[in-house]
C-alpha cells in the first residue's frame, strides 16, 4: 500500500525537541513507507540531524510554530511532491505501522477522504483515568459541535487522501489543531471512518505530550474559539 506505479503514500511526522526518539521512529516508519518528511519545528536539540540521518527528509522552522503549523508545513511539502496518501504520524513513538497500513486499505477499499485512527477501538495501554475522562469530554463536545459521530477526537494518527488533504487549512497552530481538522472534515462532508489503533503510554510520550495538562488545554483552546467566532 505504501508505493504502487501511481499511488504513494507519505507519512508527515512534526517534532519538536525529539532528538532521542525520532531516529527509532523515523527506522521504523521507513521499512514500511518510503516517503517520510520530519518537519522541525525550530527544535533546540538534534532533531533535524538525527531525523536526516535516520533517511526523513527534514524541514526546518526557524522559531517553534506548533504542531498545527508545522502539520500544514508537511502536507504543504507531500502534496507539492506527488502524493496521494498522506498520513499524519507522531514523533514520541506512540504509533505504529501496521495500523496505518490497516487504515489505508479501509480509505482505499470504501473510497473515503480521511480514515481517523482511534484509541478507544483499539487499544490504549497506560492510559490514565483522568485523561480517558478529559478525552471523552473531548469527544461529547465534538459531536454537539461539529454533528460527528465518533470515539476518538484527538488522536494524531490520521490518512488523508490527496484531495482532502489540499482542503485542509490549519489556523490552530497549537494543540487545537486536531478539532479545527474534525471542523472541517464535518463542513465539507468529507467521508470518513474511524479504524481501531494501538497508542502506548510510555513515560516518554507522557512526558512529551500525553500528560492531562495538555488535554485540558486543548479543552480550553476549544471552548475559547467557539467563543471568538
Amino acid at each position: 500500500m505504501s508505493t504502487t506505479p501511481d499511488r504513494t503514500c507519505w507519512i508527515v511526522i512534526p517534532a519538536y525537541n525529539e532528538g532521542s526518539m525520532i531516529r527509532t521512529v523515523v527506522q521504523s516508519v521507513l521499512q514500511t513507507f518510503p516517503h517520510v518528511v520530519v518537519v522541525d519545528d525550530g527544535s533546540t536539540d538534534d532533531t533535524a540531524q538525527q531525523a536526516a540521518a535516520a533517511g526523513a527528509t527534514v524541514l526546518q522552522h526557524l522559531i517553534n510554530l506548533g504542531q498545527g503549523a508545522a502539520l500544514q508545513t508537511g502536507l504543504r511539502y507531500a502534496l507539492q511532491h506527488g502524493a496521494d496518501y498522506l498520513v499524519t504520524f507522531d514523533a514520541d513513538g506512540q504509533h505504529r505501522c501496521e495500523d496505518v497500513e490497516k487504515m489505508l486499505a479501509v480509505l482505499c477499499e470504501q473510497q473515503l477522504d480521511v480514515v481517523l485512527g482511534s484509541r478507544f477501538l483499539g487499544e490504549a495501554p497506560g492510559m490514565s483515568w483522568s485523561r480517558w475522562l478529559l478525552l471523552r469530554l473531548a469527544v461529547v463536545f465534538t459531536r454537539l459541535t461539529t454533528g460527528l459521530s465518533l470515539t476518538d477526537v484527538h488522536n494524531g494518527l490520521r490518512v488523508f487522501s490527496r484531495d482532502a488533504a489540499r482542503r485542509l487549512r490549519l489556523r490552530q497552530n497549537r494543540m487545537a489543531h486536531g478539532s479545527e481538522i474534525l471542523e472541517q472534515i464535518a463542513r465539507y462532508q468529507m467521508k470518513y471512518a474511524e479504524v481501531g489503533n494501538t497508542i502506548e503510554y510510555t513515560d516518554y510520550s507522557r512526558l512529551k505530550g500525553q500528560k492531562t495538562s495538555n488535554a485540558i488545554r486543548i479543552l480550553i483552546d476549544l471552548f475559547i474559539g467557539k467563543l471568538t467566532r
